[in-house]
């Protein structure tokens, strides 16, 4: 922490009693959804955490959380999973992992609790809360100093109505923030002054924040995360979103040529990228990239296009994923959005037709169904990396606008268009039957590094193959040039590369600048990539 870490002054101590919180404080309570791995398979529970900080405090002065309680709700989808038939009752102990942030200095500590046995409910919910020990924080260098919540470990001790043990005599849970815990799981922000404590300090304010927008995650050491007694499996760190985290490296999301060190570049010309109606998950972002016709030996540059998404919900896959992974998928609609048209906005390229001849066309790329995003991410228990897999299903058709031949105009008319949609190799035909492009972005998150390849918030480079299909409706004055157009064009194998850029999360309260201009626009604009 410019000369020490924050490791090195973190100490454990005794919780002060609840009559030890005075004037001065911030007290934080947070309802944060998780998802836990239980016997029965993953749940998604509510995890409420309060505590009590101090609202400022200056270098080298100790910072004591008190007041710190963890309760846990499990679903009655749960409860039969974790107890037996004769258990009447059941003891808690959590460990909750805490991130510790401050400028470029992180760790994590464990808050620990315990709780006095509760009765197994007949039918509900089964509510648990643990009390205990919350380390004590000291640091020796001016700047806001960022508490996190991170994966928590639930052992549960069962037993019955005579308080004896049963079998098994014990059970464990290991859980992870949900996605949709996405920019709520910050407890508390301290600042920390050099000499006497200045500014105001606050638990984060109700969360507004949909699971589209998630915060940049900050690099840390890897830790040992809380491991439940009797389970031989880590907690895994997922993301706060589908392919949530940092955004990829760069690759293909500058918005421009840098002008001096530390000087913004400014933003590039785009068209509008406006969402009429959102939601809570609504994303925007930008799109271009290259699509190749390979009997013409040439690619045609696919212009900036602005594509608007309804971030879907997660769900948890009815098969079981291979031992040491957790899964989950969400499936996102999304439409191009061209002045109130579902496309991209006209693009024009020049070829040499058959070798020789030189043809310039003008043409869009229409949307006739419903494009959807399909995301799978694969949590690894033993690294905490997420791998993500997803793929972008979109029924395009290609509409031929206007033709010159050699500089000369060719009349196509007001109809020339592939006779089908883009057609793609489908990976699961029978999940989703029809002709659509397919395109697939594979992404990384290694546990406390930024984001590798595509991710769906952060953007990133998406790949296909394509067959562009016969035309037809093509020519006029009775001229018929789909067979023209066909051999010159048709055909499979046809590469296709598109960037996207970083989404804006448009639906939340306040959007982060970041990510969004002041008209909530995204503000990335992507490069194209060949």
């Amino acid at each position: 922490m410019r000369g020490a870490t924050i490791a090195a002054f973190v100490a454990l101590a005794p919780l002060l009693p609840a009559a030890a919180v005075a004037v001065g404080t911030v007290e934080v309570d947070a309802a944060l959804p998780y998802v836990c791995t239980l016997p029965s398979g993953p749940q998604q529970v509510t995890v409420r955490i309060t505590a009590a900080f101090p609202e400022r405090a200056s270098a080298g002065e100790e910072i004591r959380p008190v007041d710190v309680a963890t309760t846990v709700e499990l679903p009655a989808a749960a409860v039969a999973g974790l107890t037996t038939p004769e258990a009447t009752a059941v003891r808690a102990e959590t460990r909750l992992a805490v991130g510790v942030a401050q400028d470029e200095q992180r760790t994590e500590v464990t808050w620990s609790g315990t709780a006095q046995p509760v009765a197994v409910p007949a039918e509900g919910a089964l509510v648990l809360t643990t009390t205990g020990d919350a380390p004590s924080l000291t640091t020796g260098t001016a700047g806001e100093l960022v508490l996190t919540a991170g994966a928590l470990a639930v052992d549960l001790a069962p037993s019955a109505a005579d308080g004896a043990a049963t079998t098994p005599p014990s059970l464990s849970a290991a859980c992870v923030p949900a996605p949709d815990a996405e920019g709520r799981t910050v407890l508390a922000r301290v600042p920390v002054g050099a000499g006497a404590s200045t500014g105001t300090p606050s638990a984060p304010p109700p969360s507004t924040t949909a699971p589209s927008s998630p915060s940049p995650s900050l690099p840390t050491d890897r830790p040992a995360p809380p491991t439940a007694p009797g389970t031989t499996r880590a907690t895994p760190d997922v993301p706060t979103s589908p392919g949530a985290g940092p955004r990829p490296g760069g690759r293909g999301l500058a918005t421009a040529e840098e002008e001096a060190p530390g000087t913004p570049a400014p933003r590039p010309d785009a068209p509008p990228c406006v969402t009429e109606k959102p939601t809570p998950m609504s994303l925007s972002a930008y799109v271009t990239g290259y699509a190749n016709v390979r009997k013409l030996n040439g690619a045609s540059l696919i212009p900036v296009t602005c594509m608007l998404i309804e971030q879907g919900e997660m769900q948890i896959p009815d098969t079981l994923p291979p031992e040491g992974e957790f899964h989950f998928t969400t499936l996102s609609p999304g439409n191009l959005s061209y002045q109130g048209r579902k496309q991209t906005p006209p693009f024009t390229a020049t070829f040499l037709t058959f070798d020789f001849q030189p043809v310039t066309a003008t043409m869009v790329l229409e949307q006739v169904g419903p494009i959807t995003i399909d995301t799978l991410v694969r949590v690894i228990f033993s690294t905490f990396d997420n791998h993500l897999e997803n793929t972008v299903r979109a029924p395009l058709v290609l509409r031929v606008l206007d033709v010159k031949v050699n500089g000369v105009d060719l009349d196509v008319g007001p109809s020339c268009r592939t006779s089908a949609p883009l057609t793609s190799p489908e990976p699961e035909p029978d999940k989703f039957p029809g002709k659509h492009l397919v395109l697939l972005g594979l992404g990384k998150i290694p546990y406390g590094q930024p984001a590798e390849g595509y991710v769906l918030t952060g953007g990133g480079p998406l790949t296909g193959t394509v067959t562009i299909p016969p035309f037809k409706d093509c020519g006029a004055d009775g001229e018929d040039l789909d067979r023209l157009l066909t051999a010159a064009i048709s055909g499979p194998d046809n590469h296709v590369k598109q960037i996207q850029g970083q989404t804006c999360s448009v639906g939340i309260e306040t959007p982060p600048p970041d990510q969004c201009t002041e008209d909530r626009q995204p503000l990335v604009v992507p490069k194209p990539e060949r």
